[in-house]
Parts: structure tokens; sequence; C-alpha cells
């Protein structure tokens, strides 16, 4: 994909989150609008969209890109909740609570899927599906230790095995090894609710955004620094790691958009279930995601996409 192709992309994901926006101001939609399209974009429309992204020709090489893919994911979830430890020392307990889960769980799960599947089509969305299984795994263990500890560790790992998402890998996975072809009405059906990815979840990024009310104040030091680390920061680290162990590009490409991703939406709705800083929340989702249709386009041009 060229580089004006990818601010193509840009700009049409923008439009969209422009129309989410002003269906909220408008009230167009209803009041449990987000909620609604939230757990039908989880439950229905990405794991669809997962599925199709499998349904490819089994080779050794793409097995071997799988487990390549999901260790630097993995190793770089490690990486940023170690630096956790420090970065954030100087700040509230309230916002350090917001800064270290929103370090960890970036808006992947939405944007970065859109994003991926735009750039470098089915293929980047079948080997995101993989990189994000230690994000999904993370949300519900070191990420929402965050704010809240887990009651047991049955509990935990239910949730994490159960996930939507991460079902459908496991499908996605025995289509593809064991080369299981579909009825044809039923693999057009996932194919077209897969696809419509993108508009879902960036017009209920515009709904989520839509709620702010007052944006004034928004761009401070430690916003910026936190913006920095998600946008620039952690992407970097795995482009200096993937070029040193030699990772295909698209291996690379892909880990570097996923991991460039904004801060998740879930931040502040756990911020204001779990006494943070709700309002500082909503600024790091607000500022990152604005300067991610920045940050974006320009590591396609580094990579020379």
């Amino acid at each position: 994909m060229g580089f004006e192709r990818v601010v193509s992309l840009q700009g049409m994901l923008f439009l969209l989150i422009v129309i989410g926006v002003f269906a909220k101001k408008k009230s167009i939609l209803p009041e449990e609008s987000n909620k609604v399209l939230t757990d039908f974009l989880i439950n229905i429309i990405l794991p669809c969209n997962i599925i199709n992204s499998f349904r490819a020709e089994l080779k050794i090489e793409v097995l071997i890109n799988f487990v390549r893919i999901f260790l630097l994911a993995f190793g770089i979830q490690i990486f940023a909740i170690i630096i956790n430890n420090f970065l954030y020392r100087n700040q509230s307990e309230e916002r350090q609570k917001v800064l270290k889960y929103a370090t960890v769980i970036s808006n992947a799960g939405f944007m970065g899927m859109a994003v991926v599947e735009g750039v470098f089509g089915m293929a980047g969305a079948m080997y995101a599906s993989i990189s994000l299984i230690s994000q999904r795994a993370l949300l519900w263990s070191a990420g929402l230790a965050y704010f809240t500890k887990a009651n047991t560790k049955k509990e935990l790992f239910k949730k994490i095995l159960t996930h939507p998402c991460l079902v459908s890998v496991y499908i996605g996975l025995i289509l593809m090894i064991f080369q299981i072809p579909l009825p044809d009405f039923l693999g057009r059906t996932i194919r077209s609710i897969g696809n419509t990815t993108t508009p879902v979840s960036m017009i209920l990024i515009g709904l989520i955004l839509g709620e702010i009310k007052d944006l004034k104040n928004f761009v401070t030091k430690t916003v910026m620094f936190y913006t920095t680390i998600r946008l620039v920061g952690l992407p970097l680290i795995v482009f200096l790691v993937g070029k040193f162990f030699g990772f295909d590009e698209i291996l690379i490409g892909v880990q570097i958009l996923i991991t460039g991703m904004p801060a998740a939406s879930t931040t502040a709705i756990l911020a204001g279930k779990y006494n943070g800083d709700v309002e500082f929340a909503t600024k790091c989702i607000l500022v990152s995601s604005a300067l991610s249709m920045i940050t974006i386009p320009i590591w396609c041009l580094i990579l020379k996409i």
C-alpha cells in the first residue's frame, strides 16, 4: 500500500469518527448505544472478521510467523508493565491507575484491527488477531489489576479463554490447519459481517469521544508524555527488536501499528468505576486518538508501506 493510500485510509477513519461524534452530539442514537455497539462489535463483528482472516492456505511459514508475532507482542506488553513501575511515580494514585492501564492496554482491539486490515489486508488482520491474544489476556489480568483485583484465578482464566475474540481465533486456527471449507452461504455471511469492522469500530470511538463536553485544557505535559510513550516510544521498541531479529516486514509493520494505537476507551470506563481520574483518562483518550491520526501515517512512511 502506498503512502498516499495510507493517508486516504486515515482520512476515512477520521470521517467515520466525526460521524460518531455528530451522532452523539445530535442524540441520533440513544444513550445506551455505546454499550450496545461495543457488545455487538466484540461478540459478533470482530469474531467474524477474525475467522474470515484465517480462511487461507496453510503454510509452515505462516505458523512460524504466528509464534514470532505472538512473542513480539507479548514481549512489548511485558516491557510496558515493567516501565510502568517507574514512569509515573510523580503522579497521584488516581492518575497512576489511568496511566499504567493505558500504557499496557491500547485501543488496538477496535481501531487496531481496522487500521491493520486497511493497510495489510486480510493477511494483516490474521496476524493482528494473534498479536492481540496477549493484550486481551492482560486486559483481564495485569490491566484490570491496576484498578481492582480479580476474585479468583479460575474466574480470571475463564474470562481470558472464553473471550469471543479468542474463541474465534481457536475456530480460525482449526479451519486453517485442517483446511476445512465452509458452505458458500456461511462463508459469505461471515465475510459480510466481518467487513463492517472498520465503520462500526470507528463510529463507536466517535460516539465515546462525543460524550466529552469540555475540550479546554486537554493538552497537558503529562498527557503529552503519556501519548509520546504510547504512540512513539513503544512502537519504536517494536521496530528495533523486529529489525534486530530479522522478522518479516509484514510482522514488524502489523505489530508497530497494533502497538502504536491510542489509549483504550475502557480506560475512562474503568476509571469511573474504580475511583480513577475520569477527566484525566478522557484527556488521554482524546489526545492520543487525535495524534494517532498523524503518527500512524508517519510509521507507515518509515516502514515504506
